[in-house]
């Protein structure tokens, strides 16, 4: 048996969710916690890589004895967020714990991954969401927000996403499926939310810095399905900055 958690963080501080030799990550602070709670090493294995700067709304963990698919846990599975959430530090919370089988993975056994991206469109910049979002001070009307609504359910559906995937990656399998994709204004906001099977790196990075020039009117909704089908990542947009990307729901 292992323990699942399911937390959420704040990445600003942190260098991604992988632990890295010498750098501040999710997992390291994770591992930490989990050896001063149950008192030896712990393998701690999450459901996604996060990048740096990315954060969580909602993200799962697997907690087992360093070497073996076990973990044998007496502490009630309610009391479970309070003794993560007292050695951790403030921008990472344990919101509950379950007890799953010793086969469960996190990251293999996903059906899919909700992520988000907020924008910040005001022309007054928000030092509450400084790292939390991404400032676009050029407002945005209703029209356009709809045309970027339009472009993203271009995204929909199983493709080849290699023109969205970070340049010198090394994934070889390039296809996935996008389950839903839709951009709407929450007040001052603008949201891109996408779900699919599966990630490329930066993918809803650059998703959304492809929807960015369909706002600038620098190409049409309907050309997101040529940029696809080109497989070329040079006819996509920018990647945005990660302080605007949210994995927001796991759904196994």
């Amino acid at each position: 048996m292992k323990l699942l958690l399911k937390i959420s963080f704040l990445g600003t501080s942190y260098c991604g969710y992988q632990v890295q030799p010498d750098k501040p990550t999710v997992q390291r602070e994770l591992n930490e916690a989990a050896k001063r709670i149950f008192s030896f090493e712990c393998d701690v294995v999450g459901c996604s890589r996060t990048d740096s700067g990315v954060h969580a709304n909602e993200f799962f963990v697997c907690v087992s004895k360093k070497g073996e698919n076990n973990l044998e846990c007496t502490i009630p599975m309610d009391k479970i967020p309070f003794a993560f959430n007292s050695v951790l530090p403030n921008d990472i919370s344990v919101l509950e714990g379950r007890i799953v089988d010793g086969e469960f993975h996190p990251r293999y056994d996903v059906k899919h991954k909700e992520y988000i991206y907020k924008i910040w469109n005001n022309p007054i910049k928000n030092p509450f969401y400084s790292d939390r979002a991404y400032h676009i001070p050029q407002s945005y009307s209703d029209d356009i927000v709809e045309k970027m609504n339009e472009a993203a359910q271009h995204f929909c559906g199983k493709h080849d996403f290699c023109s969205y995937m970070a340049q010198g990656s090394k994934i070889v399998d390039t296809n996935r499926e996008v389950k839903y994709a839709n951009v709407y204004r929450e007040g001052d906001f603008i949201i891109f939310k996408v779900a699919a099977d599966g990630f490329l790196y930066n993918m809803v990075r650059i998703m959304t810095g492809t929807l960015l020039l369909v706002a600038q009117g620098k190409i049409k909704p309907s050309d997101i399905e040529k940029i696809t089908e080109s497989g070329d990542r040079k006819n996509a947009g920018s990647t945005v900055p990660a302080c605007g990307l949210y994995l927001n729901k796991v759904e196994y």
